[in-house]
């Protein structure tokens, strides 16, 4: 992986116009949350969790209502510190502070310590519906309550430990993908075959969880870990596939025995399975 200076990473950032202030970062990349927010920054938080939870209260998976009702997220912008006191209590994770995207290494390295990176700025009312680039609420309300499951958090924590490894052998398309179907746009059934949400671009979506779960038109495959690493995904318009799990059990012990070494030796430099296809 190629390495960047916090410097050369905050100079890069603010050319391409990112909002947030990456020239306070320490060199893991992390800030200070900053508990300041405005009368209106703390009326849109509530606005989004208001509008958000009438839809995950029906199509989230039990776990991640689960993990929201233990970790409180939805009155106030929450303070980091006061989070991260009831998770390590849960799973041992904290949350830290970042201005925003952060590169590969440090995001590998916070998971692998079992700290999860969360932006510490939040949208505008005029972005309620899509954002370009990940905010507190996307990473907040997305991706910490299932950090409270304990099997899930073990996964992240794995990821973390291995995923420069896999890059290192040629596969950081592959391990991206593997991120992107599951902690981002992950499906779990619940109750049998009935389907549910957990996550986190479908949690903080208000279009796409309905669509991924109850759309008509929702292509919906069992989870394979190597057909999940060979597939190709969407940036800015609904996923043409969405791989659905049995359970958090079957993501760990797939991730825990798969040969990476041999999947990205046979995979490497072949062009990415279409996602409508799989």
């Amino acid at each position: 992986m190629t390495t960047m200076s916090v410097a050369e990473y905050a100079r890069d950032c603010a050319a391409q116009g990112l909002r947030g202030d990456y020239s306070v970062c320490c060199a893991d990349f992390t800030v200070a949350q900053g508990y300041d927010y405005s009368t209106e920054e703390q009326a849109v938080w509530r606005t989004l969790c208001d509008r958000q939870t009438k839809l995950t209260r029906k199509l989230a998976h039990h776990s991640y209502l689960d993990g929201v009702e233990k970790l409180g997220l939805l009155d106030r912008i929450p303070d980091f510190e006061d989070i991260s006191a009831k998770l390590r209590k849960l799973t041992g994770w904290e949350i830290v502070a970042v201005p925003g995207l952060i590169p590969a290494a440090p995001f590998f390295d916070h998971l692998a310590n079992r700290r999860f990176p969360v932006t510490n700025w939040l949208r505008t009312r005029q972005e309620l519906d899509y954002i370009v680039e990940p905010d507190m609420f996307h990473d907040f309300f997305g991706h910490v309550p299932v950090l409270s499951q304990p099997v899930f958090a073990d996964f992240m924590q794995m990821y973390g430990r291995k995923a420069g490894d896999i890059i290192a052998l040629g596969g950081d398309e592959m391990i991206t993908r593997l991120y992107w179907y599951t902690a981002e746009y992950g499906l779990m059934q619940e109750g049998g075959q009935q389907l549910k949400a957990f996550g986190a671009g479908l949690m903080s979506s208000f279009t796409e969880l309905q669509f991924a779960v109850d759309g008509k038109d929702a292509h919906h495959v069992p989870f394979d870990l190597e057909t999940v690493m060979r597939t190709g995904y969407e940036i800015d318009k609904f996923q043409r596939a969405y791989f659905v799990l049995p359970s958090f059990d079957a993501l760990r012990d797939a991730f825990q025995t798969a040969d990476f070494e041999a999947i990205v030796a046979r995979r490497k430099g072949q062009p990415a399975l279409d996602p409508a296809t799989v």
